[in-house]
């Protein structure tokens, strides 16, 4: 089978090519599309790690990496919990809240282009199709765990 004939082909292309513009503006203020995508999903209170890695759909222990070169940055800081030192939580600093406002305005800006470029018709078609793909790959390994 060809690569250009897999719908899986067409969304890694894809999403390269967004995170690819995403990485190339983010770092004009230095950061980068999985920093910028961290320092957005840190809530007030704080957010685990265990959270983090999964909205980023990595390990624990893969996220480690970047959240010592954030910390380094000054832009984030981890607590751990004082009854389970194994939970640890992030919290953001002033130039992560600052920095979090400059990646949440890239975003915009490139959801409104992408908006701005596409109809109504096309758009609304597009996300049905990737909640559809969302929905069929989870019910694919679901098949597969029962096989």
């Amino acid at each position: 089978m060809a690569k250009i004939n897999t719908i899986d082909y067409y969304l890694k292309t894809a999403w390269q090519s967004v995170a690819n513009s995403y990485n190339q503006v983010a770092a004009k203020v230095g950061l980068t599309q999985a920093s910028g995508y961290v320092l957005i999903n840190i809530r007030k209170e704080g957010t685990a790690v265990s959270q983090i890695a999964s909205l980023l759909g990595v390990r624990s222990t893969s996220l480690s990496r970047m959240l010592s070169s954030m910390e380094k940055q000054g832009l984030i800081y981890r607590e751990a919990n004082v009854l389970d030192k194994r939970s640890v939580k992030v919290y953001l600093t002033d130039l992560g809240l600052e920095k979090r406002e400059s990646a949440k305005e890239i975003v915009r800006e490139f959801n409104d282009f992408l908006i701005a470029n596409m109809s109504e018709s096309e758009r609304a078609k597009l996300e049905s199709s990737l909640v559809k793909i969302q929905q069929l790959s989870q019910r694919f390994l679901q098949d597969k765990s029962k096989a």
